[in-house]
């Protein structure tokens, strides 16, 4: 059994642990409110413009962007938005479970797989692997914003333009309440048709002054509206994560002291009844 000095030491080190666990659960809630508040504003504005997108798929303009065109996929384009921190529990791992199995479903079909890498985790992680990297961008930080992102973005825009890759998809940890984060894909180009049943057979937006300028734009900031809602819902994501694996830590180290101690009042004990021992059998040779 290890001396009572030593199991002091341990429940002081084990304290001071749970101490800097408490601070960081305190911070990460701190930071889950106002990156829910953020996502809470990002969500409708990427919905509508996505809904409104979904329908040009089924328009018919005299202009056909190439974003809103099909081809085979010869190549596929993965964003994946991961953390710049660790201590999020399997938030990171649950993500990059995810990209591994979609990138081996298409290598299955015989299309190769580049990736735009938005974290120091992603990085970090798919750099080993030998995955063709396009892009990356790491020190985001707890409040992404738009411009931050543009040019990671249209590295992946100008290779599907350029046809180097032919799908592009969007891989991130979505948030569902504060104990359930689960990595969602969203195929980003080409454009997947969206609640178009209620259209007519042939109809198309009127555009002023002209389609192709219009369009170009507009698709531009569709991307740019899901690659930000992505990001800022990975952030509250993290902080749901954090907050919970750091309360989860406390309590650990809680119980962790609570045997540690029981274990120091038995060697305190024992090391008692030796001393009364030894005394007695003082006693009783004199």
């Amino acid at each position: 059994m290890p001396g009572t000095k030593e199991i002091r030491s341990k429940i002081a080190s084990v304290r001071s642990t749970q101490k800097i666990t408490k601070a960081m659960q305190m911070v990460a809630t701190s930071k889950m409110r106002r990156a829910q508040e953020r996502m809470r504003l990002a969500r409708p504005y990427a919905q509508k413009m996505l809904n409104v997108i979904g329908h040009l798929t089924e328009a018919n303009p005299d202009y056909r962007h190439p974003f809103l065109t099909t081809r085979e996929a010869r190549a596929v384009g993965i964003i994946v938005v991961s953390t710049d921190r660790g201590l999020a529990g399997a938030l990171n791992a649950n993500v990059f479970r995810q990209t591994l199995h979609l990138m081996r479903e298409w290598e299955g079909k015989g299309a190769s797989v580049s990736l735009c890498l938005i974290g120091t985790k992603g990085l970090n992680f798919f750099r080993r692997l030998g995955t063709p990297i396009l892009a990356s961008l790491t020190g985001l930080g707890d409040k992404p914003r738009v411009k931050d992102l543009i040019g990671t973005v249209k590295v992946m825009l100008d290779a599907y333009r350029e046809h180097k890759i032919d799908r592009l998809f969007l891989l991130n940890a979505q948030f569902v309440n504060t104990m359930t984060q689960r990595p969602a894909v969203q195929q980003l180009l080409p454009i997947e048709a969206i609640d178009t049943e209620a259209l007519p057979e042939h109809w198309d937006y009127i555009y002023e002054p002209d389609a192709a300028d219009i369009l170009d734009g507009l698709l531009m900031r569709y991307i740019e509206s899901q690659v930000y809602r992505a990001a800022v819902e990975n952030v509250a994501s993290e902080m749901a994560a954090r907050m919970v694996a750091m309360k989860a830590a406390s309590d650990n180290a809680g119980k962790l002291i609570t045997e540690l101690q029981l274990v120091y009042n038995k060697a305190r004990q024992a090391a008692i009844t030796k001393e009364l021992s030894e005394i007695v059998g003082g006693a009783a040779a004199v």
